[in-house]
């Protein structure tokens, strides 16, 4: 790890104004920047701490949603009483997540902006567009098993790594910001992650000095909500296929359908043509593959990925059962 200074943030606008400087970063659980640090892919000259920000509560909202801080630990919020009564696909999400040490530290800010957990990314000797712009990508033509289906470009195909992100694309969170100038905004999180399309280093829709504050979710909508992850052990590993699903489901019909998905994608992966689809049907096995169908529409293994398309059907068929016998 090379060198730095360390500083503590006095409000949020002098964080923002310190994010805004070149070779500042801001640090609050650290679980992602410390190891990018220690194996120099992060190598900042400042970290400004931001965990003394009044920024970790949960709050109502007067329409009857939630605000939830950015440095409100992800532990934290899944133990909350408001989130598991009436976000529960929230609350499983964050508890499919990597460890119980790690979301004691984990915040919410911190796991929206997460880096991927793509091999070549992580390996500073093999070229990588997302860390080394113009370099390019080893992941397309070697080992990417946990690589991108939809979603990506000729220059990366890595996917986002967070649980929780695709919990709140199907919640339709929003995410709260303030520049350094002391603006505010609200950005929907379907706007907040970028595709990587031919400039795959920008990860997000924030610009230089901008910092999340919160993260907004509307009240809680209609329905059975569920959140199924697979992976390939049973703890403290990334999914290569997860759904976040809210279905209302009335005498066996459906009324209206939510479906995100994660592992899939450089971003939280949403299709609201699929969720047409599966809205005002029993959710048989055949509305259940045309759903599937419209979700993966324009899929494209690379190898050692090819197995995700499939999987993602089964999932899918399994959430969708999962719903019906509740």
């Amino acid at each position: 790890m090379k060198s730095f200074t360390y500083e503590r943030a006095r409000s949020t606008a002098h964080a923002a104004a310190a994010a805004s400087q070149p070779g500042v970063k801001i640090i609050a659980g650290g679980t992602n920047l410390l190891d990018l640090m220690k194996l120099q892919i992060e190598t900042p000259s400042t970290l400004v701490d931001i965990n003394h920000l009044p920024l970790d509560k949960v709050e109502e909202t007067t329409d009857g949603g939630l605000r939830i801080g950015a440095l409100v630990r992800n532990s934290d919020l899944a133990a909350d009483l408001r989130v598991r009564q009436h976000y529960g696909v929230l609350s499983r999400a964050l508890l499919a997540g990597a460890s119980a040490q790690l979301r004691n530290k984990a915040t919410t800010a911190g796991n929206l902006l997460q880096r991927t957990r793509c091999y070549y990314f992580y390996d500073i000797s093999k070229p990588c567009n997302k860390r080394v712009p113009g370099s390019g990508c080893s992941a397309l033509a070697g080992f990417n098993r946990i690589h991108a289906i939809l979603g990506g470009s000729d220059d990366c195909i890595a996917t986002h790594p967070s649980d929780m992100a695709v919990a709140m694309r199907a919640l339709d969170a929003e995410v709260e910001t303030i520049d350094r100038e002391g603006k505010t905004r609200r950005i929907p999180i379907a706007e907040f992650h970028r595709l990587p399309g031919n400039t795959p280093e920008v990860d997000s829709t924030l610009t230089p000095g901008e910092i999340v504050t919160a993260v907004t979710l509307p009240p809680p909508p209609p329905g059975t909500q569920v959140y199924r992850k697979v992976r390939d052990r049973a703890s403290y590993a990334f999914a290569p296929v997860s759904v976040a699903a809210i279905i209302d489901n009335v005498r066996g019909r459906v009324r209206s359908a939510r479906l995100a998905f994660g592992g899939l994608a450089p971003k939280p992966w949403r299709v609201a043509a699929a969720e047409q689809i599966l809205a005002n049907t029993a959710a048989d096995a055949r509305a259940i593959d045309a759903t599937a169908d419209a979700a993966l529409k324009g899929a494209r293994g690379f190898g050692a990925n090819d197995f995700k398309i499939p999987l993602t059907r089964r999932t899918l068929h399994g959430v969708l059962g999962e719903i019906a016998r509740t």
